[in-house]
């Protein structure tokens, strides 16, 4: 005699697509067959960029900023990636899981894009970076593509330091417009701030350099020149100070009095 047996239900779910899908860890930045940056400006003007972000409404750490970073794009393509020169993220934590420093920007972990892109021009990438190129038949999607129509970024600026050019560009329903740029500034409203082109020495090197300004236009400070400004502002205080009693010393000395016996 044959005995059935109930069915028993099956408790297997799939895996969550972040569970299946490489993570930065397999996916990072370094690639030994990469030269490295191309020149040193491309690595101390994001740093400026980075220095001078300050946003009134963010704490500071839920803010990310990637410089020369790969960052993917595409879950059905995990090896496609493109590498902004300086990328701001927010709502994403700086460190990664709260205590790691990324290897790479990969959007399916973070489901944040970024908010500004930032791409300095050179002779060898400049047509791409102005939409000037077409992908081929089974090629990843050019770097304005991706970064208009895939990532949907609100603001990608442009930075000719050859040509000290600067050029903006906001979406709007879909499609990226130019942005007016007024006195070398471009606003960029959503962080109430402004992104512009200041002539000042850096790192020891005099000459325009992109950098952060508030609403009015004034330049922010990085964290050195706060410091620095504070030290010249103590010096001049202590100077005053200083004058005024040298001043009081010889006014109490033309009265007979000596100021070392009070």
């Amino acid at each position: 005699m044959t005995v059935s047996r109930p069915f028993a239900e099956q408790n297997i779910r799939p895996l969550p697509v972040q569970d299946t899908l490489p993570t930065m860890y397999d996916l990072p930045s370094e690639d030994p067959e990469e030269p490295g940056l191309p020149d040193e400006f491309h690595d101390l003007q994001p740093q400026l960029l980075s220095q001078t972000l300050r946003l009134t409404d963010v704490a500071r750490d839920r803010i990310f900023t990637g410089t020369d970073l790969n960052l993917y794009y595409d879950a059905n393509h995990t090896l496609w990636h493109k590498r902004p020169d300086w990328f701001l993220a927010i709502g994403v934590p700086r460190l990664y899981d709260g205590w790691d420093l990324r290897l790479s920007y990969v959007i399916w972990q973070e489901g944040v894009s970024p908010t500004v892109v930032v791409e300095l021009l050179s002779p060898g990438t400049e047509k791409e970076d102005l939409g000037q190129t077409e992908a081929g038949a089974g090629e990843p999607p050019t770097k304005w593509m991706v970064y208009e129509q895939i990532l949907k970024v609100p603001y990608y600026i442009l930075y000719d330091r050859y040509t000290n050019k600067l050029r903006g560009f906001r979406l709007s329903n879909g499609r990226y417009k130019a942005i007016p740029v007024k006195n070398e500034q471009i606003e960029i409203s959503a962080l109430k701030l402004r992104l512009g082109l200041w002539e000042g020495e850096y790192d020891g090197i005099s000459r325009k350099w992109l950098r952060w300004t508030d609403v009015e236009g004034n330049w922010i400070r990085t964290d050195y020149e706060v410091a620095e400004h504070n030290r010249v502002i103590a010096e001049q205080g202590q100077r005053v100070a200083e004058e005024k009693a040298e001043r009081l010393a010889e006014r109490l000395r033309s009265l007979g009095i000596d100021p070392d016996e009070i």
